[in-house]
């Protein structure tokens, strides 16, 4: 059953075109949803939308079988956790996570007990008297954490809250942010434009383009079985090529690739799945970055650019030489028109 449900959503700002147009999407209790996309495809005004940041032109929001489309965002029942985390800088860590609590007046027992708990529960305890300019980035990302959760909200939203940190931290927080999701089993709607922390984190995301959905999946059928030439480009899938009468096709060319199935309109590879310095095709070398064990290359090919691999141990190729390469036609995402 829905816990929280679009229905033909439609949002915009001010007198500018409509940004998100007949949106719908179902979310279960405690699941874990990720807004994936580029800047500007409507993920962002979506979860604004939904905290009440902004006013529908269209549709509605239901979030356990109460109707919130028109309601202020205080009576929502819904956290929030921003990408500049907005702590209080004159308040310490206990006092900036309990605050919401004391705007709702919670008697001051159970306050303590509750911040206490939540504190423990985000890996700050022994912190309580700290101010946020005396932490690091990553333990002020669980102090807007904790104040979100202790709230108890229905659900809780979290707009790119790990972007402003390093790129270890990231991966550590990622997965104390899932931790914490599934011990306390809150329902969290998460936007984020970093497919590697979707992937990692969600239960199912929600690929957005142009203000709609273009795929809703599992992480695991969205990143091998993309459905769209936007869904696999987004998803790692670089080389995307035209394809009929048994050839890929491209604005300067075309290079055979047999036995692809009937109906296929579109062929696609990541970058790891093509070879450079072996193969039937030819290309020139318009760049290449070193990337520790291996070699990144862009190519100038019939095709248009083509980007792959090489060994480091075996990359010899610099910029203007001419390479072979290979295209695995046997490996190939095949889409349908």
């Amino acid at each position: 059953m829905s816990y929280l449900t679009l229905q033909q959503v439609a949002l915009g700002y001010g007198n500018a075109k409509t940004a998100v147009q007949g949106l719908d999407l179902d979310v279960a209790r405690g699941e874990l949803i990720s807004l994936l996309g580029p800047s500007g495809c409507g993920k962002t005004t979506t979860m604004r939308a939904i905290a009440g940041l902004i006013e529908l032109r269209a549709g509605s929001i239901t979030l356990d079988g109460r109707d919130i489309s028109r309601l202020p965002p205080n009576k929502r029942d819904i956290g929030l956790v921003f990408q500049s985390y907005a702590l209080f800088p004159h308040l310490n860590v206990f006092d900036n996570v309990a605050f919401g609590l004391r705007l709702r007046k919670v008697p001051a027992a159970e306050l303590r007990q509750r911040v206490e708990k939540v504190i423990a529960a985000v890996g700050l305890a022994g912190f309580e008297a700290r101010l946020p300019a005396q932490m690091s980035g990553g333990q002020q990302q669980r102090v807007a954490l904790a104040r979100a959760i202790v709230i108890e909200p229905k659900l809780l939203l979290l707009d790119e809250p790990l972007s402003n940190l390093d790129a270890k931290l990231r991966v550590q927080m990622r997965a104390e942010l899932r931790r914490i999701q599934r011990e306390l089993g809150i329902t969290m709607l998460y936007v984020t434009h970093d497919q590697d922390e979707a992937l990692a984190m969600s239960d199912r995301i929600v690929v957005m383009n142009g203000g709609k959905i273009e795929q809703l999946d599992t992480p695991e059928r969205l990143f091998n079985a993309p459905r769209t030439r936007f869904v696999a480009n987004f998803m790692g899938f670089e080389n995307l090529f035209d394809y009929r009468d048994g050839a890929l096709h491209g604005p300067q060319g075309s290079l055979p690739c047999p036995g692809l199935p009937a109906g296929t309109a579109c062929a696609g590879w990541r970058v790891q799945q093509v070879q450079v310095g072996s193969g039937g095709y030819q290309g020139r070398v318009l760049s290449r970055g070193f990337l520790g064990e291996s070699v990144e290359y862009l190519l100038q090919t019939a095709l248009g650019e083509v980007r792959g691999m090489a060994p480091a141990a075996q990359a010899l190729a610099r910029e203007g030489d001419d390479v072979a390469f290979h295209l695995p036609c046997e490996q190939a995402l095949t889409l349908p028109a």
